[in-house]
């Protein structure tokens, strides 16, 4: 997949990846059991670009409004390093992220797919939508991914960072 050069040459920069998970690593379904727990189906070809774009060096962090064993279990399998979870309003855990690391804006990007997800568009330098995002998000973000949350959306942006990370060291 070729990826726009303009947005290949602001990704370059990107030293930490905050990314929601319903809709965006997930199709955004949710399986309610009748003993009141769920479940989440996730792509067996974003986690492998997940733990790709982390040993690249890519910090990875997960903020998502809902708390979910299934996804804190998900995301701890594949390396990242910070989880938050069932927090609606995302801007004061973004900016506790983004403060506790000292990075500027144009060395974050994002991804999401919903109305909350605005808190951490406005507070990074790169901002990425699979296809299904609501519009507002789409029309927020830098590029829209192909495929939708839950189906390669994840894996096309972790492959377009490490596109630009190795574009930065050759």
């Amino acid at each position: 997949m070729s990826f726009p050069d303009s947005i290949l040459s602001a990704a370059r920069d990107i030293r930490l990846f905050v990314t929601d998970v319903d809709g965006v690593w997930t199709d955004g379904h949710i399986t309610v059991h009748a003993d009141g727990t769920e479940s989440v189906r996730f792509c067996v070809h974003d986690g492998y670009g997940m733990v790709q774009l982390i040993r690249s060096g890519v910090e990875v962090v997960v903020l998502s409004g809902r708390d979910n064993p299934a996804v804190r279990h998900r995301a701890e399998r594949l390396g990242v390093s910070e989880i938050h979870m069932g927090s609606i309003d995302k801007a004061p855990v973004m900016d506790k992220i983004l403060s506790s690391r000292g990075l500027s804006e144009n060395q974050v990007a994002t991804m999401g797919d919903d109305l909350p997800d605005i808190a951490m568009f406005e507070r990074a330098g790169l901002c990425f939508a699979p296809a299904n995002a609501v519009l507002e998000i789409q029309n927020a973000a830098d590029w829209v991914t192909p495929s939708p949350g839950g189906s390669g959306a994840l894996r096309e942006v972790c492959n377009l960072l490490l596109a630009a990370q190795s574009a930065t060291t050759s």
